[in-house]
């Protein structure tokens, strides 16, 4: 039963996105809205959380040069049509792009709702539509067509079964590793996709300069192939920060995403098939040290809210470690291990928004993976006397939801009453 449910959670979460998930999600719901409306469209209406405002504010969104909430619903808008999920902005026409520029879209920010949470409607003098994404970045939990109600689900809601949620926030690492063990081959296959998807992105963003090019620099001192295992760790976290490089800068390339993620998908992926490479692992091996990173990367997403105060490439980096530590032929224990050091290093780093900086922090926490990995591969590690780290990863990872939730909702204010103070100075000096 388990095994099944390992394989349903990766073939819903491992999808392709096109460009940041916060603003692939806000064009889904516009696209659906318009969908449903009959007639033409008068006027555009959002309401959304702080933190999809935050994390959509200044990223680059694919084939346009606008950010925000409001731009990617009016871009989806004018799309139309959710045939490509996440990948909706992969193909915009100038006509589309022109008809976008033309909408003007309300946007207000609300409480009291999920962290992902955006809700458009689209009205004009005879008709109203209305579709709302929640709980998942593709998961529409409210859709109505003028006064028919054809979706009405709890907020927050994804769409799987309460024990599917809970199945994830409770899974142990036994049964992560003993599935990881003998995969399927579509799960295999599955994977590495997703690694070989990422690792064209990541090499895009060396020959072009996206963003700060984090990963572009780097890449001059790092050796490619590598020669040791440290340069390989190092190689591994210059793709992770290229491929962040050129996604967040609205590079038009698709990435398959982790806990809805792109970055997090990243993270995971690229440094564990730079790893398997150098140690000339087989596809096999690869494929199970991938399914060890994703399915801890959604664990502990399972533990937290999917947008939060807290870094995903934090959380993701925690998978990686363990995926790393699997490759050296490390046991549960030496995962255990790394989490208590990844916990102990990291945890506190913030997530304020998506946009050019997210490639700095996921070469730190790489780095910081690489370090967890060879600390723990010699059996040294942090113990329940330090700090927030627990007596094992089950403990660490309840300690590390509590600050999550209870110890970071004002700072996730507090990041976003900074990000819209700065945003309202910029508007008042053009």
């Amino acid at each position: 039963m388990e095994n099944i449910k390992f394989i349903d959670l990766l073939n819903r979460e491992l999808v392709i996105a096109m460009g940041c998930t916060e603003p692939a999600a806000s064009a889904l719901a516009g696209a659906r809205a318009a969908e449903l409306l009959d007639g033409t469209i008068d006027s555009i209406y959002v309401e959304t959380s702080r933190d999809m405002v935050k994390n959509a504010m200044g990223v680059g969104i694919p084939n346009c040069d606008s950010k925000g909430i409001q731009a990617a619903v009016a871009l989806g808008v004018a799309v139309g049509n959710i045939e490509n999920g996440l990948g909706i902005l992969s193909d915009v026409s100038d006509s589309q792009r022109k008809l976008a520029a033309s909408y003007k879209v309300v946007l207000n920010m609300v409480e009291d709702v999920p962290p992902l949470y955006i809700k458009v409607v689209i009205k004009n003098k005879e008709h109203q539509s209305i579709a709302v994404v929640s709980g998942n970045h593709s998961y529409f939990s409210f859709l109505q067509k003028d006064d028919q109600v054809l979706i009405d689900e709890p907020l927050g809601q994804l769409n799987t079964t309460e024990i599917d949620s809970n199945f994830m926030a409770n899974v142990t690492l036994k049964e992560i590793v003993d599935f990881a063990s003998s995969l399927p081959k579509e799960t295999s296959d599955l994977l590495i996709s997703a690694a070989n998807t990422n690792l064209a992105i990541a090499k895009q963003a060396l020959i072009e300069d996206f963003g700060l090019a984090v990963g572009k620099t780097t890449y001059e001192s790092t050796q490619d192939p590598p020669q040791s295992l440290d340069e390989a760790f190092k190689l591994g976290a210059t793709l992770a920060a290229s491929a962040s490089d050129a996604r967040m800068a609205g590079c038009p390339l698709p990435v398959v995403i982790n806990s809805g993620s792109g970055n997090q998908g990243i993270t995971i992926t690229l440094p564990v098939l730079t790893l398997a490479t150098y140690l000339e692992k087989s596809e096999d091996e690869l494929a199970s040290a991938l399914a060890i990173g994703e399915l801890i990367g959604l664990c502990l997403t399972a533990k937290k809210d999917r947008l939060s105060a807290l870094c995903g490439a934090f959380t993701a980096a925690i998978g990686t470690s363990c995926a790393m530590v699997y490759l050296l032929g490390g046991s549960i224990d030496e995962m255990n291990k790394a989490i208590n050091v990844m916990i102990a290093n990291l945890t506190g780093i913030i997530c304020d928004g998506a946009k050019m900086t997210c490639a700095l922090k996921i070469y730190s926490c790489v780095q910081s993976a690489a370090l967890a990995t060879t600390l723990a591969i010699k059996g040294n590690a942090p113990g329940e006397e330090s700090g927030i780290v627990g007596m094992d990863c089950v403990q660490s990872f309840d300690f590390l939801s509590r600050i999550s939730h209870e110890g970071m909702a004002q700072t996730d204010k507090t990041i976003l009453s900074i990000m819209m103070q700065k945003q309202k100075e910029r508007e008042e000096k053009c």
